[in-house]
């Protein structure tokens, strides 16, 4: 860890999603004297995102969760050197668990938490259970940022503007912002490698010329991205078989990108039969 990181105050907001974390962050961030929040993705300061990228933007599940805990080499270094050029300040962590909130802090190389804040503390049950309600029912999030800005860095729906009713210390304790995103999101998300299997052999087989599309393999690299061996049974036709091949292997990849969310580091073809 650099030198510069380690002056940095670190705190945790856990809660379940759709607890009401966000629509509080600013209250506990202001209690705790926490100048910045890390918040789905985003760097947070005063109302106002000064790094990072929402992971309410992305559209889907997948890439949502490994946004939100920097997975992205691009985002979490450029996040991680803001905080070097920040220091020394304090960051409040939110995070539906306390294993999400180390995970984030370690990614970003910060040090272990100060204390650890659980909604349970700053809301009644009573709250709790009617921004779940609210959630569930709408499917609608807060994020604690102006409206104008959230615009710039959001995907979904905006459905309005929230103000806080009790009194913050802080008089950035204000605007926040409604939103719905392109999914709705509960629990943990597992992918089968037979998903993955499925998935490329069928989008192999719906390419002119093919007649059956075969995944030998799907494995994972030392970067986290998928690497997929396909076997193609191929017919003579108008595009020759390179062509053909070529064709699949772009497909794949990007059809894996999209209905996965997982990055596809490479697609490898092999032709294994050819008819007339």
């Amino acid at each position: 860890m650099g030198s510069d990181l380690k002056k940095i105050k670190v705190f945790a907001f856990v809660g379940a999603a759709g607890t009401g974390k966000s629509q509080r962050a600013q209250f506990v961030a202001d209690y705790l004297d926490a100048e910045y929040i890390i918040d789905d993705g985003l760097v947070i300061r005063r109302t106002t995102i000064v790094c990072g990228k929402s992971a309410k933007a992305e559209r889907n599940q997948i890439r949502a969760i490994r946004r939100a805990l920097f997975e992205y080499d691009d985002h979490r270094k450029s996040v991680a050197d803001f905080f070097k050029s920040s220091a020394p300040c304090s960051v409040m962590v939110i995070a539906t668990s306390d294993g999400m909130a180390l995970r984030i802090i370690k990614k970003l190389e910060l040090p272990a938490p100060e204390r650890v804040i659980h909604i349970e503390e700053v809301a009644t049950p009573e709250e709790i259970a009617r921004a779940r309600k609210e959630r569930q029912s709408k499917g609608q999030h807060v994020i604690p940022v102006s409206h104008v800005l959230v615009r710039k860095n959001f995907a979904g729906k905006m459905v309005g503007r929230l103000r806080v009713l009790w009194r913050a210390k802080s008089p950035y304790e204000g605007e926040k912002t409604i939103v719905r995103p392109p999914f709705s999101f509960y629990g943990e998300v597992h992918i089968e490698p037979e998903a993955i299997e499925q998935l490329a052999s069928y989008i192999a087989s719906r390419v002119p010329q093919i007649l059956r599309g075969h995944v030998s393999k799907v494995y994972s690299t030392e970067t986290d991205s998928l690497s997929i061996d396909l076997e193609l049974k191929v017919a003579l036709g108008s595009k020759n078989i390179l062509s053909v091949a070529e064709t699949v292997r772009q497909r794949v990849a990007k059809s894996v990108r999209y209905f996965s969310g997982l990055d596809v580091y490479n697609v490898n073809v092999s032709v294994t039969g050819i008819e007339h």
